[in-house]
């Protein structure tokens, strides 16, 4: 990588916490985090995406704290910028520390719903979205719109990189597990290894990238699906 880049990092809120500890306060300062809640709809997070890209003052090398999510960064343009990016679907894989992690988990226990201390703070969760229908329906209608989204879910998992956060974050977890109780979802509680969340602070700090856990997309490409794609790595 060319050395002559500036860094910057643009990245979801949910990752603030895990962040905050592994980068100094000179690396805390390249960070620029958006709404965790762009995720929810994606043409909406990659439009926001793109224009915090091109709202950069220089050509730079910009670390994007995200996961394919949901699509939001197909078709994202690197345009005078080298892009690095985590192949993962979503941030979920990394507060796992891995893609293989992930996978077992979901093989293992399809139907499962993750919070993680950052959505907890942003209120990105199941009992967050009701509050805010709320405001626009009844509490019946509310109710059978939020049935149809997590009717299907078995397992309401909350996964942070320590013990020490669970037992922080476990009050605002167990709010939501209870008003998810109604579907059927049973409460659990996962920590996750480190792996992924120490790569990407190393990556920020101007470290070697792993082609098999980044994505590398030069000045005049875009990311698409394709550079998500594990099979054959």
């Amino acid at each position: 990588m060319s050395s002559a880049r500036p860094t910057a990092v643009i990245a979801c809120a949910v990752f603030q916490e895990a962040l905050r500890k592994r980068l100094s306060a000179e690396e805390r300062a390249k960070v620029q985090f958006l709404d965790s809640g762009l995720h929810l709809v994606p043409a909406n997070l990659k439009t926001t995406l793109q224009e915090a890209l091109e709202g950069l003052p220089e050509p730079s090398r910009v670390i994007l704290g995200y996961g394919l999510c949901g699509g939001g960064l197909n078709g994202i343009d690197a345009g005078v910028h080298q892009l690095v990016v985590p192949r993962a679907d979503d941030c979920i894989t990394l507060f796992f520390g891995s893609y293989e992690q992930r996978q077992n988990d979901f093989d293992k226990h399809p139907g499962s719903y993750y919070i993680t201390p950052g959505w907890l703070e942003a209120g990105t969760h199941p009992l967050g979205e009701y509050q805010g229908l709320l405001e626009k329906y009844d509490e019946e209608t509310a109710l059978w719109i939020m049935g149809q989204q997590y009717q299907h879910y078995g397992r309401l998992v909350l996964l942070a990189d320590s013990k020490a956060a669970l037992e922080e974050y476990r009050p605002q977890a167990q709010e939501v597990a209870d008003f998810c109780e109604r579907w059927g979802m049973r409460y659990e509680e996962r920590v996750g290894q480190r792996d992924y969340l120490d790569l990407m602070a190393a990556v920020i700090t101007g470290e070697t990238v792993s082609q098999d856990d980044f994505i590398v997309v030069s000045p005049g490409e875009r990311l698409s699906l394709g550079h998500f794609d594990r099979r054959g790595r």
